[in-house]
């Protein structure tokens, strides 16, 4: 099948890279023309293992293209995916500029049938405006017409950063919301290679899946965070705790581990916008806005933990092992390094930090952090080291050789990473998350 991706972020890359390495015709649209120029030559823009190598094998094949036109990207089209970014507005609601403007330049170059679907995260009932932006702007040959000239349906991603090429490939779901016969028809041949689950539903019901399930899962990492606090104070210890509760088919263990709070571009956006989609249906979500407000607190408490064990942070050297949001990717939005690092430095902390992929990103955030090639060189001369992010290769070092290149050799271990690895044997004072001073 012949299809467009409008929008080569993120989520829009892989999906066109994935749906043309099962077989379709591909065109990926961005605006962004030296983005497209890069992407013709297999210069990608993020960093997602495994996508490279996708991208170049299916260009070879001559399945996947690059455009900065919609109009040409949608011409043989039968379906165009619209995966362009949903920023958070200052009061928390999503901001669909973008999705309305590529609904309304669909609609100009519109010259035959298409299934126009959502793959942006969208609050529930964005896909009647986009229904309603596309019939107000159809050329008048397409208005006149007895048949229906396009569709719209919901599409919701669930990829997660840093293995989103295999949740593509072997989802646990497939959500499409139609409102036709035919929407559906064209979707499952979509997705047929892949011979997934699917939940068939509404439009309406498709989006608020997206929002419910990034919701209940932030909010399980907040209940964990939570617990972690009691666990210090009473003396337990939250892995335990966590380990017990998650042999519980009903609950699962996955999502229960204490940290210093979860960031991305998806958790912190999606719980926002349902908080002010709740708000807006006349329902105040008051578990969800303590959600994050625990999320909030978490970065606080290790701060405060710092603090403490530390006892004088000005002038302090402290390295980071560790700055983007999670391992396996160099996104960098809403970080708890971000946070973490900026309030440290608002106490007179000199901060040197190593991150596998995140530093480029992450230059563009910090002023005056010294930016390491290695973690041995981030940790030399500090008086202590936080670990934030948990990449595999902080699971391999060298923890003698990190405590001779320390002034003081203290861990932070903002990920319980190294809560089996018995650090004191190697000189170190070490601190994780709801530990219990265990």
């Amino acid at each position: 099948m012949n299809i467009a991706i409008v929008g080569a972020g993120y989520v829009g890359l892989v999906t066109g890279v994935c749906l043309a390495d099962i077989g379709h015709h591909v065109t990926c649209v961005d605006i962004d023309r030296d983005k497209i120029a890069k992407l013709k030559k297999a210069i990608i823009p993020i960093y997602e293992p495994g996508l490279e190598d996708l991208i170049k094998k299916n260009i070879k094949k001559k399945r996947l293209n690059f455009s900065t036109s919609i109009k040409e990207a949608s011409k043989d089209a039968t379906a165009i995916f619209i995966a362009v970014g949903t920023p958070s507005k200052k009061n928390g609601d999503a901001d669909l500029t973008y999705v309305e403007n590529v609904a309304r330049e669909i609609a100009l170059t519109m010259d035959s049938y298409k299934l126009v679907i959502e793959k942006s995260t969208v609050p529930a009932e964005t896909g009647k405006k986009v229904e309603r932006t596309i019939r107000l702007n159809l050329p008048a040959k397409l208005k006149k017409s007895k048949e229906p000239v396009f569709d719209v349906a919901s599409n919701p991603e669930f990829l997660r950063e840093g293995s989103a090429i295999s949740d593509f490939m072997n989802p646990d779901r497939v959500v499409i919301g139609v409102e036709s016969k035919k929407a559906e028809k064209i979707l499952r041949e979509i997705y047929k290679p892949l011979k997934p689950k699917m939940v068939v539903t509404n439009i309406n019901s498709a989006e608020l899946i997206k929002h419910a399930s990034n919701s209940f899962l932030a909010t399980k990492i907040s209940f964990a965070n939570a617990l972690s606090q009691i666990c210090d104070k009473v003396g337990a210890d939250v892995l335990k705790v966590a380990e017990g509760m998650g042999y519980d088919k009903r609950i699962g263990r996955a999502f229960l581990n204490a940290g210093v709070g979860y960031g991305g571009s998806c958790f912190p956006k999606d719980v926002d916008a349902f908080v002010r989609l709740s708000e807006k249906s006349g329902y105040d979500f008051r578990l969800l806005r303590e959600v994050r407000n625990i999320n909030e607190e978490q970065k606080s408490s290790f701060l405060h933990l710092i603090e403490d064990k530390l006892w004088i942070v000005k002038n302090k050297t402290i390295g980071v092992l560790g700055l983007a949001f999670k391992p396996d990717t160099d996104d960098m939005r809403s970080a708890p390094s971000i946070d973490i690092i900026k309030a440290l430095q608002a106490e007179g902390a000199k901060i040197k930090a190593y991150d596998p992929e995140a530093t480029e990103n992450a230059k563009r955030i910090f002023k005056s952090v010294t930016y390491c090639k290695n973690p041995y060189e981030a940790v030399k001369g500090c008086d202590a080291v936080l670990l934030l992010t948990e990449w595999e290769e902080f699971k391999k070092l060298d923890f003698k050789k990190m405590k001779t290149a320390m002034r003081q050799p203290i861990l932070f271990d903002g990920r319980n990473l190294y809560h089996d690895y018995h650090l004191e044997q190697f000189g170190f004072e070490y601190y994780g998350i709801g530990r219990g001073d265990l």
